[in-house]
């Protein structure tokens, strides 16, 4: 079973998957969708149901004027609330700027979430790491996309400041067309404005989050470092580490058997 459905608040966009067992939702990282943990959400069935969701200027969910975690954090909670959660806390999976709203979310709204699963970050700042992704951005404004005339046009247009093809098809999946026009479903310009808060961490004062924790890096990542542990213990006391060998920062891409097996261990146990 395959459901999906929009909030009354911010019109969030989420895909629920399998038909039984406790609820697992994915928030995806930038540039994402939900779409993107359909492999393992499939693979976590029948014991678990998973909830995919686009996050706030991704996919199909609505555009917001400015990026704030709390923001972020608060408007999927209202989305869990008055669905997924509202007979128990549920299992939240967060990879990188995913990771983030789900670590926010966890400080915010304990009672919401059993176990949380942070992939790939860290609640600090990610500083430098961010130039990676200004460069995606500013390649994906060169496109004009009132004169393409079709994906693989874009595609090509961009294997020159994109050489790697996996990165190219990851990011045109948000561009879609719709009555002979094509557009992006992110809100690019807002993403490429409020970078260095999308690379930030709110602070948390002295919020905690108690339940069980489970952090998931790429081994080939410099993502978490150790120097970002004393943090990660002090507003996450039950927070474990777990690298996954020959995979980077998109860690469940790179090795979705793999990732889908900790998660199946980390949330059953």
């Amino acid at each position: 079973m395959e459901a999906v459905s929009t909030s009354t608040d911010l019109s969030l966009r989420t895909t629920l998957i399998g038909e039984g067992g406790p609820v697992v939702v994915f928030l995806h990282g930038l540039f994402g969708q939900g779409k993107n943990f359909t492999q393992i959400a499939k693979g976590l069935t029948p014991e678990h149901r998973s909830l995919l969701v686009d996050l706030p200027n991704h996919g199909r969910s609505g555009w917001t004027e400015r990026i704030d975690y709390a923001e972020m954090a608060d408007h999927v909670a209202a989305e869990l609330s008055s669905g997924v959660a509202a007979e128990g806390p549920v299992h939240l999976v967060g990879h990188s700027m995913g990771g983030k709203v789900a670590m926010v979310l966890a400080l915010r709204h304990p009672e919401l979430i059993d176990r949380l699963v942070v992939v790939d970050i860290s609640p600090v700042s990610s500083g430098g790491s961010m130039g990676q992704f200004e460069h995606l951005l500013d390649s994906l404004a060169t496109l004009d996309l009132t004169r393409l005339s079709s994906r693989r046009e874009a595609e090509e247009q961009l294997q020159e400041p994109i050489p790697e093809a996996m990165t190219r098809g990851f990011l045109l999946q948000s561009l879609v067309r719709e009555g002979g026009t094509f557009r992006w479903l992110s809100n690019l310009e807002l993403l490429r404005s409020e970078l260095d808060v999308i690379g930030g961490f709110p602070d948390a004062g002295d919020a905690q989050f108690t339940g069980p924790v489970l952090w998931v890096a790429g081994a080939d990542s410099d993502y978490i470092a150790e120097e970002h542990r004393p943090v990660m213990r002090e507003l996450f006391p039950q927070a474990q580490l777990l690298r996954i060998k020959d995979a980077g920062h998109w860690v469940h891409a790179a090795q979705p058997e793999v990732f889908t097996s900790v998660l199946r261990q980390f949330l059953g146990s």
